[in-house]
């Protein structure tokens, strides 16, 4: 997954850590680790946004038959583009999916009625709000990449190992 360091773990275990760090990150905007870690991550984070952001426009308009009590309507219904759906599968074999979570005060029913057409929260928002994000702030500062910011907290208690947040600048 990541040829970066090999951070003193197994290939598997490595790429488990990095895969569930990337997640975090792009499903939080944030995460505290070691800077070793975060320099693996951050490199796979700025790939998966790149790709979203090249990608995320990339949709067709198709139209279904759609039966409702017995009446046979037409719909139309936006579908991925074939360089979307790639970009799409590619990224899930990347990140993990999390689960969206009911908000405070949020009765069940509301949740229910919120996520019912929603079957990968972390895709949706790769592609619909980061992407589109970065894309602009790609066209008004005329700068690709940079996405995220390692900021150093200093040395971890214990081990003495650099601490640093990684962020979605």
């Amino acid at each position: 997954m990541a040829g970066y360091k090999k951070l003193s773990k197994r290939p598997s275990i490595r790429d488990a850590l990095i895969r569930n760090q990337v997640t975090a990150l792009l499903w939080n905007g944030k995460v505290e680790t070691t800077l070793a870690r975060a320099k693996a991550v951050q490199r796979v984070a700025e790939k998966i946004i790149t790709l979203a952001m090249n990608t995320y426009k990339d949709t067709v308009t198709v139209e279904k038959d759609v039966v409702v009590d017995g009446v046979t309507s037409k719909k139309q219904v936006i579908n991925d583009g074939p360089k979307k759906l790639a970009a799409r599968r590619s990224i899930m074999a990347q990140v993990y999916d999390v689960q969206e979570v009911r908000a405070e005060k949020e009765s069940k029913a509301d949740f229910v009625e919120r996520t019912k057409d929603i079957k990968h929260p972390i895709m949706e928002k790769i592609f619909n709000v980061i992407a589109p994000k970065y894309d602009l702030r790609r066209e008004e500062l005329g700068q690709g990449g940079g996405y995220t910011r390692i900021v150093k907290c200093g040395p971890r208690r214990g081990d003495g190992a650099e601490r640093v947040i990684l962020t979605l600048v």
